[in-house]
């Protein structure tokens, strides 16, 4: 079996052919496997899927071997594969078809056969909420919302301290019966957002794209921000426009290797 390696500023995920592998059922162990960083291949995901005349359609499960509806890293990564092997140049477009929908995502740049750069029409966000929540005894005001997954954003400091203090307990709170994302976000300048990641499934992450999405509505929303910013995580930095037609989320995605299963 193999299984193609990719990244997006650091959020890394496995790439597999839903030809090649194996039962349902049995996946969950296997992504476990795979995905550990120290005995396995190591990822924050995997990604099973099936090429489509227009693009592919993907499942998604997490480190932890759970589901997830979808990931904005995890389709640029996908997409930079099936641009590689079908030669897509700038300017062309793919479809990928995920559990939130059907998303499609524009070339942009390719640099070395090995980082593609896409613009993802990501929707619109869903069911946006200011809410307060108690976490272990301290109330914490806190942005909900919906990008295709769950998602729940803390606008103020951002902090590793907070990341595990806060966070942490969020993502795993009884507020969220199915789990969520959660971003620590702060609003450096009206076009630029500095965040934090604690993804359901994985823990902390150098990146994501739904949550830089789920980041920049919380802060055009309730923090000053305008609709067009740069959010900046420890991996780097991706683009966000939020417009009359949805969220588009703007980055690159790079593949690593081809690894051989045994």
């Amino acid at each position: 079996m193999n299984i193609v390696k990719a990244h997006a500023y650091g959020n890394d995920f496995l790439l597999i052919a839903e030809q090649e592998a194996p039962l349902s059922a049995e996946r969950p162990e296997a992504v476990r496997g795979w995905c550990e960083r120290h005995r396995g291949i190591g990822a924050d995901g995997a990604i099973f899927y099936s090429d489509g005349p227009r693009g592919a359609s993907m499942r998604l499960l997490n480190a932890d071997g759970s589901p997830s509806e979808i990931s904005g890293n995890g389709l640029r990564c996908l997409a930079a594969w099936l641009a590689r092997m079908r030669s897509l140049e700038p300017g062309g477009s793919l479809e990928i078809t995920t559990d939130a929908g059907i998303k499609g995502l524009e070339l942009l740049e390719v640099e070395r056969g090995l980082r593609y750069t896409f613009r993802t029409a990501m929707g619109q966000p869903e069911h946006v909420a200011q809410r307060i929540i108690d976490v272990n005894g301290e109330p914490v005001q806190a942005v909900t919302l919906r990008v295709g997954n769950p998602q729940c954003v803390v606008l103020g400091e951002v902090s590793d301290d907070r990341l595990y203090r806060i966070a942490s307990r969020l993502a795993v709170h009884r507020t969220f019966p199915e789990g969520t994302n959660v971003e620590l976000a702060t609003v450096e300048a009206p076009d630029r957002v500095r965040i934090l990641i604690w993804e359901r499934g994985v823990g902390p992450t150098e990146a994501s794209g739904t949550g830089a999405c789920a980041a920049a509505v919380a802060a055009m929303s309730y923090g000053g921000a305008s609709r067009s910013v740069d959010v900046v995580s420890p991996g780097g930095t991706q683009h966000v426009d939020w417009t009359d037609r949805g969220l588009f989320l703007t980055g690159w995605a790079e593949l690593v290797c081809v690894a051989q299963m045994v």
